[in-house]
């Protein structure tokens, strides 16, 4: 039975080394966000950074990973300089994402599925302000380029983010679009 036991831990260490770490390119990977109003045909729109991540690839295929964002390099870029300036402050504060208490946010892959050669599901837990909830999205890879793709959208509220959600005439949707591509 000893035996048994030593064979398995070391099919399953061999299992682990299998695996390889592809960390991401930060400065050629982005992540550009929406968030417009209920009632009205306009928005915001800005952009933020990751810090740093990584895919993970067994047998060829990417079958997890993991994601850290720089909430300070958020930023808004749709209302000229001093409306930028001041929507990216806001954003930083305790009403939006309280950066000074929560500098990051991270994606950590659970499950991937492909629906494709080059097309995959995704189902991912992010965490906001200290609060994981689970996400899925579609994406798209492009092995000879060395990106992944996706876009999705998330309900802020679900992360405690809850400024003007429910005023009436001025609220701003509860829904969050990301544009995510990622470079090896």
């Amino acid at each position: 039975m000893k035996k048994l036991v030593v064979f398995m831990a070391i099919l399953c260490s061999l299992h682990a080394y299998a695996q390889e770490t592809l960390p991401i390119n930060t400065s050629k990977s982005e992540i550009k966000w929406s968030c417009d109003y209920s009632f009205y045909f306009s928005g915001h729109f800005g952009f933020v950074n990751f810090k740093e991540g990584y895919f993970l690839k067994d047998e060829g295929k990417i079958v997890g990973g993991n994601f850290t964002i720089d909430l300070h390099s958020i930023q808004a870029t749709d209302m000229g300089e001093e409306g930028n300036k001041n929507l990216t402050a806001h954003l930083k504060d305790p009403d939006f994402f309280d950066v000074k208490v929560y500098p990051t946010a991270t994606i950590v892959i659970q499950e991937v599925s492909y629906l494709e050669s080059k097309k995959i599901r995704v189902r991912a837990d992010l965490t906001i302000k200290g609060i994981t909830e689970t996400i899925k999205f579609d994406a798209d890879l492009d092995f000879d380029a060395k990106t992944m793709k996706t876009r999705f959208k998330i309900d802020r509220t679900r992360w405690g983010i809850n400024y003007n959600s429910k005023v009436k005439d001025s609220a701003i949707s509860d829904a969050i679009g990301f544009e995510v591509l990622i470079s090896l």
